[in-house]
């Protein structure tokens, strides 16, 4: 009977979070377009950016209006950028993940972590841009959380956090000594920083490791394409870190339970 209610539990979460981040991804999505375009998120309702047609409420549940609209604008068939939809079923995926992994309070605060990680990893990827505001409530996200009594416990967070920033920022000094020229970018430390401060310093190299990883698998696929890549082509890391570390907090937790 226990059993059977946890399981009921852990179904209502899942759901629930995935609902969220539904919602979530919406707003994400808003956020990445608009102010990779230097526009307001807050002001200004949603419009087609062809026809300019103010976006009615049926335009706008996540997920379902693009696929009942078949990815079009009801007004001009003007395509809707795919984005939209991959950031909303991304963030979907958080929630439901997040739920399953732990329902609850830490699942919910997991939620979190990955929906700000899937906007700094979105922006990165749209313009190189890891904004400092949104790296911060990242970071007092993960503060919040060890004050709050989530594992792993607070001591461990800010080693976490210190660890994470120094690592990356000694790497990004050093290559500019040591080249003449940037070769990290200056929100990359920040990141992993913030990362840390959700993660504890013990997971912090397998985060960097994957990170890698997926940078050198980008590498060698472009090679494998027939388009290699020059040394000094910029890779958005910030991306990679976000795709190592949100996997990380959910065998954490996992293990933890």
């Amino acid at each position: 009977m226990l059993g059977t209610d946890l399981d009921g539990q852990t179904g209502l979460w899942a759901a629930g979070l995935g609902v969220l981040g539904a919602i979530v991804g919406s707003f994400v999505a808003a956020l990445v377009l608009r102010w990779t375009a230097d526009r307001s998120v807050i002001h200004g309702r949603s419009a087609c950016d062809n026809c300019g047609r103010t976006l009615a409420a049926i335009d706008l549940i996540p997920v379902l209006s693009f696929v009942v609209l078949r990815g079009r604008c009801r007004t001009c068939h003007t395509p809707i950028d795919r984005s939209h939809l991959a950031i909303e079923l991304l963030a979907v995926t958080i929630g439901v993940v997040a739920g399953l992994t732990s329902p609850g309070p830490t699942g919910a605060a997991g939620a979190v972590f990955g929906w700000l990680l899937l906007g700094l990893g979105a922006l990165d990827l749209a313009a190189f841009w890891l904004p400092d505001r949104l790296t911060a409530t990242l970071a007092a996200g993960g503060l919040i959380s060890g004050f709050a009594g989530l594992a792993p416990d607070l001591e461990e967070r800010l080693w976490g956090g210190i660890a994470g920033f120094g690592v990356l920022w000694l790497v990004g000094e050093g290559y500019r000594r040591f080249r003449g020229r940037e070769g990290l970018g200056g929100g990359d430390p920040k990141l992993l920083g913030a990362i840390g401060l959700w993660l504890g310093w013990r997971l912090l190299p397998a985060v960097l490791l994957i990170a890698s990883l997926f940078g050198l698998g980008v590498v060698m696929g472009a090679a494998l394409r027939g388009r290699p890549m020059a040394r000094d082509v910029a890779l958005p890391f910030g991306v990679f870190l976000a795709a190592a570390a949100y996997p990380a907090w959910v065998v954490m937790i996992g293990f933890a339970a």
